[in-house]
C-alpha cells in the first residue's frame, strides 16, 4: 500500500511531500499524490521516538499493562520503538521469556518492542542471568538491566560488564545503594522532614554511579545510567565523559518538570522510584540534557492499576505512566524554556537512543530508502492531559488536567499509518 504524506515540515523548515511504499520512504518531493493521502498541514515531521526504558508488565501483571496496550500508548506518544524492562513475572532472565515479549510486540504491531534482559536471575542480585542465551535468542537482546533494583554487589556488576563486553552489550543500572534507602519514601531534604516521610538521599544514587563509572573504565565496557535525578549524578557523568569512559545516561520527563514539592499533599500519584528531587536538581538535569552530558530521555513508563496507587502514601506503588505525555513534557521543560530546540529534542528522544541501542531502523535521517518510522507533531497545539483518554491500561499519570504544549498527531510504523489525530488505526498486518 502506498501512502502520501502531504505538506510535512522538516526540521530545516522545508515543506515536502513523502511517499511511503513497502515500509520505506520511496519518494520525497512536491505535488506527490500516490495511494492514501494524509495531509498533515505543515506540521513537523520527525523520526519516530525511541524509548530505552519502558515497563510493559507482561507476562504476569497484565492487570497493569500488556505488550499490546503499552505499545498502543507508545504509538500514541509518537514512539516507533520501545524497550521492555525485565521486571515481569516471570522475570525476563531467560531466552524463553524475552522471545515471548518480542513475539507479543510483533503480534500487536503498533511499534517495535525490544526486550531488555535481566542482569541477575530473578532480579535477585546474586547470580548472573542467561545473558549469552538472551543475546543469541531471536530477540537479540543487547541491553540488560535489573531496573527496579540495583545490582549492588560490585563484583557481580564487574562480571556482568565483562560478560556483555564480548558482544558489545550494555548494562543499564538502576543506581540505588540499598543500604542507604531502607524504607525510603521520597527525596531526603526539607520537604521530607516537614512531611515526616523517610528520605532517600541523593548520595544513594551518586555512590552507585561513581562506583560503576570506575568499574566500566576498568573493564572497558558499556554502562548506561537509568533515570538520573541528581545534580551530583550529572557531574559524575560529565566527569566520566571527560575521561573517555563509555558511559551514557538518561533522564525521565517527570524528573525534568516535577519537584519533591509535589509530594506536599501526600498524593501517591507523585510517588516514583527514584524520587522527585529539588528545584536545583531539576535545573541541573535540564542543563545536562541541553549540553549533551545526559544523552537521552527515557520515559520509565511504569503502569499500576488503580488499587496500587489510590491508597495511603506508604502503601502505594512507585511509578508513573509516561509514554503518551513524554514529548510534550520535554517540550515544556526544554523548548518552551529555550534550553534547546526541536533538533535537540529529536536527537535526545530518537536519534541518540536508537544509536545507543543499535536499533538500525529507527532514529534515521528522513531520506529516500529510510524505513518509514515517523511521527508528525503539531508544535503549535496545546492539550490537557485527561486520564480516561490515555491508551495505557493504567492511568497513573502525574499530569492530569495539566495543559501541555505540542501534540503528536500522526505516527507511521514500518510505513503503516498507526495514529491519526487521537485515533489509533492499525495493529499488526493492517
Amino acid at each position: 500500500m502506498q501512502i502520501t504524506i502531504k505538506s510535512a515540515r522538516l526540521l530545516d523548515g522545508q515543506v515536502v511531500d513523502l511517499v511511503l511504499e513497502n515500509g520505506v520512504i520511496s519518494n520525497i518531493g512536491s505535488d506527490l499524490k500516490f495511494g492514501k493521502i494524509v495531509d498533515v498541514g505543515s506540521n513537523l515531521l520527525i523520526p519516530g521516538l525511541v524509548d530505552l526504558h519502558t515497563h510493559l508488565r507482561e507476562p504476569g501483571r497484565e492487570d497493569s499493562e500488556t505488550v499490546a496496550t503499552g505499545s498502543m500508548a507508545a504509538a500514541k506518544g509518537g514512539y516507533t520503538a520501545i524497550s521492555a524492562m525485565a521486571n515481569t513475572s516471570p522475570v525476563a532472565d531467560t531466552a524463553g521469556v524475552v522471545e515471548q515479549v518480542y513475539r507479543l510486540g510483533q503480534e500487536a504491531g503498533f511499534c517495535d518492542v525490544f526486550p531488555i534482559g535481566a542482569v541477575t536471575q530473578g532480579l535477585n542480585g546474586k547470580n548472573l542471568a542467561e545473558l549469552g542465551a538472551m543475546a543469541n535468542s531471536s530477540a537479540k537482546v543487547r541491553i540488560f538491566s535489573d531496573d527496579g533494583k540495583c545490582v549492588s554487589d560490585a563484583l557481580l556488576m564487574r562480571r556482568a560488564l565483562e560478560y556483555v563486553k564480548t558482544f558489545n552489550g550494555i548494562i543499564a543500572q538502576h543506581a540505588q545503594e540499598p543500604s542507604l534507602t531502607v524504607g525510603s519514601q521520597m527525596n531526603e531534604g526539607i520537604v521530607s522532614s516537614k512531611l515526616g516521610l523517610t528520605g532517600w538521599p541523593a548520595v544513594a544514587e551518586e555512590a552507585i554511579i561513581a562506583r560503576d563509572i570506575l568499574l566500566a573504565e576498568h573493564v572497558g565496557s558499556r554502562l548506561h545510567i537509568c533515570h538520573l535525578t541528581t545534580a551530583g549524578g550529572v557531574e559524575l557523568v560529565r566527569f566520566a565523559k571527560s575521561r573517555g569512559i563509555n558511559v551514557t545516561a538518561e533522564v525521565t520527563p517527570h524528573h525534568l518538570l516535577l519537584t519533591d514539592e509535589s509530594v506536599a499533599n501526600y498524593d501517591p500519584i507523585f510517588k516514583v522510584n527514584p524520587p522527585l528531587r529539588t528545584k536545583s536538581d531539576v535545573a541541573a538535569l535540564r542543563a545536562g540534557l541541553a549540553d549533551g552530558t545526559i544523552d537521552i530521555v527515557g520515559t520509565d513508563h511504569a503502569p499500576h492499576p488503580l488499587e496500587d496507587k489510590d491508597c495511603e502514601w506508604q502503601s502505594a506503588a512507585f511509578g508513573m505512566v509516561g509514554l503518551e505525555t513524554a514529548l510534550s513534557v520535554v517540550a515544556k521543560s526544554m523548548i518552551d524554556t529555550k534550553l534547546f530546540g526541536w533538533k535537540e529534542l529529536v536527537d535526545r528522544m530518537s536519534i541518540a537512543p536508537a544509536r545507543i541501542a543499535g536499533y538500525t531502523n529507527h532514529g534515521q535521517e528522513i531520506k529516500v530508502g529510510a524505513v518509514a518510522n515517523l511521527a508528525i507533531i503539531d508544535t503549535d497545539a496545546t492539550w490537557k492531559v485527561e486520564r480516561h483518554r490515555l491508551s495505557s491500561k493504567s492511568k497513573n499519570t502525574p499530569f492530569e488536567n495539566i495543559e501541555l504544549p505540542s501534540k503528536v498527531v500522526h505516527t507511521f510504523f514500518n510505513g503503516r499509518h498507526i495514529l491519526d489525530g487521537s485515533e489509533i488505526l492499525n495493529g499488526a498486518g493492517n
